[in-house]
Formats: C-alpha cells, structure tokens, sequence
C-alpha cells in the first residue's frame, strides 16, 4: 500500500484511488509462484486499509471511509480443494519433516496449520488421547481436539524425540514454534508434481471427509472449532461421486419403500 499510495494524505484518498489500488494489485505475481495473486490476497489488505481508515474515523479525525465504497473481490470456495488419498500419499511421501508431521496432523484432526505449529507439548493429552488448543477468538475455537491412532502415533513420536516446549519448535530457537512451513510445501508440491494447494487445504480435505462420513454439522461445527453451525457448511463440499452415491442410495430406499407398502396394502385388502 505504501508502493503505491507513497505519500499520499489519507484524507486524500478517495474510492477511486481504492479502486486503483484494488485493480493495480489484482494484476500483480506472487514472488514466490510467479502466479498472480488471489483474490483473497487483495481483499485482505483492502481490509487492512479500512480498518485503518475506521481507526482514524474513532479517533474524529477523518469523517469518511473511502474503502467502503468499493467492492471486495469474491472469493468463493474455488481455491479450497479435497485432496484425494492418492494425493495425500504422493504429497506425504516428498514432504520433509517437520512438515509431514504437521501435514499428516491437520489431515487426520482438521487443525489449522499455525495451531498446529503451536502445539505445547503440556497440552498434549496421551492418556485421554487429545490436544487442547488455547488459541483463538471464540471459545469454540478454545477445544479438546481428538487424536486417532495415526495423529496419536505421530504425537508420541514426536514428543520422545524433540526437546522443547513445542511439539515443531522453530530451528533457530527452540524455545519458539516454528513460523511458516510453505518453503518446504512448495517444494513437496513440486517433487510429488500434484496440482497445487494450499497448506490450508488439509484442514479442508478433514472437514469434507469428516461430513461426508456422516458427521452431523453441530458435531463438525464443535471439532474445527467453530461458534456457528453454518460455518461448517463452507467446509463440507460432498464430492461428485458422494452424491451421486447418495441419490443412488435414495433411490433403491425409494423403491424398497414403495414395494414395502405395495405389499402392505395388498395383504390388508385380502384381509378385509
């Protein structure tokens, strides 16, 4: 934002100049992909920038928000996919730790990525078989996360084997959590040559193989860490082959219902 608006007063600014902004970065690559950027990038320093405004705006120093003018990108659920097992092995099998650990962690738990980089090993739970998260805005977000036996493996094996407070420490400091992870993701997407996702996205790949295994919302909702059952909704994408097994499966429950009651109301009328 600096780049472009340089010295610009806010006061100056005007929803034109937002919209400059918001086309000029639009257009923009990533340095790290050489892909331009997505949507959701420029809508989260758009963000940033109104909140700046608003901040000001408290404060009576400027009476108006240029930025609420002008229309955020929409980002829908396009850039968020299910990984297929096959997928998900490829991508385990090139990844180098710590990020497999941490890969296999948010596919098995639905964690997010920087929960799981933060994982104390004091809040880790092997006899109840859980880790609690301290983190987050709301207190659904505040939860006992369940360990299977794969997370639970991964866990143990971890804990013997690193010294320090966190389960993935940073290895410049062990005292701190690793930051970032996405240099070493990069480098699994490009070895394992699957169709790019984000670190995100496993987290995403639970969610929907949770949902489509028949976990009700409000029970899906509770285990990501939700506060509304409808934010669950933007997980849970049942594939194409989930539903067209799911309308097979109502149409032969269809169809023994309607013989079912064929039957019946044959057998009563050779009753009366």
């Amino acid at each position: 934002m600096l780049k472009f608006f340089k010295d610009k007063k806010l006061d100056k600014i005007t929803p034109e100049d937002v919209e400059d902004y918001r086309t000029w970065r639009a257009n923009q690559k990533s340095p790290k992909t050489n892909k331009v950027l997505r949507p959701a990038t420029t809508n989260r320093e758009l963000a940033c920038l109104k909140a700046l405004f608003n901040f000001f705006i408290k404060g009576d120093v400027l009476l108006k928000n240029p930025v609420s003018k002008v229309k955020f990108f929409n980002e829908g659920n396009e850039q968020m996919r299910t990984l297929s097992f096959d997928e998900q092995q490829k991508y385990l099998a090139t990844a180098s730790q710590p990020l497999r650990d941490a890969a296999i962690l948010m596919l098995e738990t639905g964690m997010r990525p920087e929960a799981v980089y933060r994982i104390r090993v004091e809040n880790i739970n092997l006899d109840g078989g859980f880790i609690f998260n301290p983190y987050g805005k709301t207190k659904a977000a505040k939860r006992k996360v369940p360990l299977n036996k794969t997370s639970l493996e991964v866990v143990t094996r971890r804990m013997n084997a690193v010294n320090s407070l966190y389960l993935f420490p940073s290895p410049d400091d062990l005292t701190k959590p690793v930051v970032k992870l996405n240099n070493a993701h990069y480098g699994a997407l490009k070895r394992s040559s699957l169709k790019p996702f984000r670190l995100y996205d496993p987290r995403h790949t639970w969610a929907t193989r949770a949902a489509m295994s028949g976990i009700d919302l409000v029970t899906l909702a509770a285990m990501l860490g939700h506060s509304r059952i409808q934010m669950g909704l933007r997980y849970a994408h049942p594939t194409e082959q989930h539903q067209a097994d799911t309308a097979r499966r109502l149409e032969e429950y269809n169809a023994a219902r309607a013989i079912a009651e064929v039957e019946q109301g044959s057998a009563a009328s050779l009753v009366n």
